[in-house]
């Protein structure tokens, strides 16, 4: 049971870094809830850091939201 939800975690997170190549500097994006939006949220805030890239995000929760900001402070 393990290995599948390894490889569930592993596609999941394949998936969100391919969503988040498709952000460019300028756009507004849904910061959604859940362990895909998690990973796709983790990876903007690595891009904004990194590539200098300006979003403006709208989350869909509250967690979504901490998510973002401790992410975006890292």
């Amino acid at each position: 049971m393990k290995a599948k939800q390894d490889w569930i975690e592993k596609e999941k997170k394949n998936a969100a870094l391919e969503a988040v190549k498709h952000v460019k500097d300028g756009f507004i994006v849904g910061l959604g809830s859940g362990s895909t939006a998690a990973y796709a949220i983790e990876e903007i805030g690595k891009r904004i850091k990194h590539e200098a890239l300006r979003v403006l995000g709208v989350p869909t929760s509250y967690q979504a939201l901490l998510l973002a900001v401790s992410t975006e402070s890292k």
